[in-house]
């Protein structure tokens, strides 16, 4: 339960970081506990729509390539841009599209701080503010 918690709380500071800055996020109800494919996150403004799969922690962070696959779909038909948004303790937020993720032997998507570091953008450059 202390996850699902920390979850939404990192939600919802993303929610308010993109609202702050002209956007309109909107957190999607029943995301992970419904059969039909929805992400988190939708954002739009300024021309874009993101759909963003959130997680966070402290280390490497696992997706079930399920998450990954109904995330692509949502976007697909929804118009998004697919983006996976991860917020590593002290760190901030870094967004990457689902093909710059690494796949384990055992079918999971990983993803480091480093990676995320080397691969992702920061929520500046992906919103365009200097």
């Amino acid at each position: 339960m202390a996850n699902k918690h920390k979850g939404g709380r990192t939600e919802r500071e993303l929610i308010h970081m993109f609202f702050e800055n002209g956007y309109q996020p909107a957190r999607v109800a029943g995301s992970g506990s419904t059969p039909l494919p929805s992400p988190d996150l939708v954002v739009g403004g300024y021309g874009k729509i993101f759909a963003i799969e959130c997680k966070s922690g402290k280390t490497t962070r696992y997706i079930k390539k399920e998450q990954i696959e109904e995330l692509l779909l949502f976007s697909s038909r929804f118009g998004a841009e697919p983006l996976i948004g991860v917020r590593f303790d002290r760190e901030g937020w870094f967004f990457l599209k689902p093909c710059q993720l690494e796949i384990t032997k055992s079918g999971f998507y990983s993803l480091s701080l480093e990676d995320a570091k080397e691969k992702g953008v920061s929520f500046e450059k992906l919103i365009n503010k200097p």
